[in-house]
């Protein structure tokens, strides 16, 4: 099922919606539910921090945020775990992709800095399903890298919570969050429970 905030211009796929980075008839159908054009614009994500500025559908380069200020046009970034954020201005939008190296690198941050430094400030951001806290078990080289949002996994082992630090880059940016974790719920693809191929996507818009 598709997950939205009360906001428009903003959607995130599960599973049920199918593969939406390698299937174009699967992205076809969720882009006519959304009222969207099928092209969208992507990058080819690479778990950094670069963030390129979008006019056309297609695939822009290597990068884990894109940004826009055209209208109607599709933005979007592939997810199985990791994070796909959403930020909407008033006249532009953007979305970041956002694994534990892409947390660490500041991608979220990154794109906020790319579009305030032209003149569009972030209102609004929204965060898609991903890995939680829950089942996000990682070893001491990764949990050195986040301080203060080490927590455990439901079984008691060292996990860190990436949700809770892509809120603190978010900072005072109005949030909503799908509140999902990937691993452990029905209905998400999970490349570290499965090794799928498979993608789900965020997706962001000017209405």
């Amino acid at each position: 099922m598709t997950r939205t905030p009360a906001w428009s211009g903003v959607a995130f796929s599960d599973g049920t919606d199918g593969d939406l980075r390698n299937d174009i008839g699967a992205r076809s159908l969720f882009s006519a539910r959304l009222g969207l054009p099928s092209r969208w614009a992507t990058v080819h994500q690479v778990h950094g921090s670069g963030v390129l500025q979008v006019s056309r559908p297609g695939e822009a380069g290597d990068a884990d945020g894109l940004w826009t200020t055209t209208s109607g046009l599709p933005v979007a970034v592939f997810t199985a775990d990791c994070f796909g954020v959403v930020l909407h201005a008033e006249s532009a939008v953007g979305v970041a992709h956002a694994g534990w190296r892409g947390v660490r690198a500041g991608v979220v941050s990154n794109v906020i800095a790319a579009m305030t430094a032209s003149g569009h400030y972030p209102q609004r951001a929204a965060m898609g399903p991903g890995i939680r806290p829950c089942c996000f078990e990682v070893g001491p080289e990764v949990a050195g890298e986040f301080g203060g949002f080490v927590t455990e996994t439901s079984w008691g082992t060292t996990s860190v919570d990436l949700a809770a630090a892509l809120r603190a880059q978010l900072g005072d940016i109005e949030q909503w969050d799908a509140a999902v974790c990937t691993l452990h719920e029905d209905g998400s693809f999970s490349h570290r429970r499965d090794q799928t191929p498979a993608r789900m996507a965020a997706v962001g818009w000017l209405p």
